[in-house]
Order: C-alpha cells, then structure tokens, then sequence
C-alpha cells in the first residue's frame, strides 16, 4: 500500500508562492511516478503536473509550465509542486497521487489508486 499526505497549502495574495508537499509511506513508493493535481469549486479535477519514479523526467499541463515546478526526493519519500506567481484562477484543493504508469497521470486523472485528502490553496485578489 502507499499512503500520501499533502500538506503546505494555505491562504496567499496574488503574486505571492506557496510550496506543497506530498509525503508519502509504503515500501514501493520508488517504483510510482507521482503527479500532482487540483479541482476548483464547480469544476472538474485537472492534471498539473508529473515526475517520474526516478525523478529524472517531468510533465507539465500547458497552461501551468512556468510558474509551477515539481520535483521529487525519493531519500525523504516526498514530492514537491513549488507554485510562483500564483493567480486567483488557482484557488483549488491540491491532491498528489501516484501509479506505476507515467502516462496514466495526465491521461487519465481518475484513474490512480493511491491519492491524498489534499491541501487547499486560497488565491486572493
């Protein structure tokens, strides 16, 4: 089994940048590719962004790449999504969810079987 718990979420201004944290448990943990995504009151859950069990490649939603990166350090079993610039629009709960399959996290954002609770991001104007 692998456990994730997001944390570092939190109440920002325009402008401003948060960093979150995915921690996570379970001994095969190494062996996932982990992905980071959000859902916004009203609308559906949205891909941001992945890192590959290595760390050695990364993925990006088109409308993010820029402001947001993520990365990886499998020695503190923790994956991070740093967030810059942030925006309104990125008001959302930000989950982490893992899967053997890369490819899998952004074609298919329902499809994984370990995810958080989630972290909420409140972007003021």
């Amino acid at each position: 089994q692998v456990q994730l718990v997001e944390s570092g979420g939190g109440l920002v201004q325009a402008g401003g940048s948060l960093r979150l944290s995915c921690a996570a448990s379970g001994r095969t943990f190494s062996s996932y590719a982990v992905g980071w995504f959000r859902q916004a009151p009203g609308k559906e859950r949205e891909f941001i962004a992945a890192v590959t069990y290595t760390g050695g490649n990364t993925y990006y939603a088109d409308f993010l790449k820029g402001r947001f990166t993520i990365s990886r350090d499998n020695a503190k079993n923790t994956v991070y999504l740093q967030m810059n610039s942030l925006k309104p629009e990125d008001t959302a709960v930000y989950h982490c969810a893992a899967d053997p399959e890369f490819q899998r996290l952004w074609l298919d954002p329902y499809g994984m079987d370990y995810w958080g609770k989630g972290t909420l991001v409140l972007v003021s104007s």
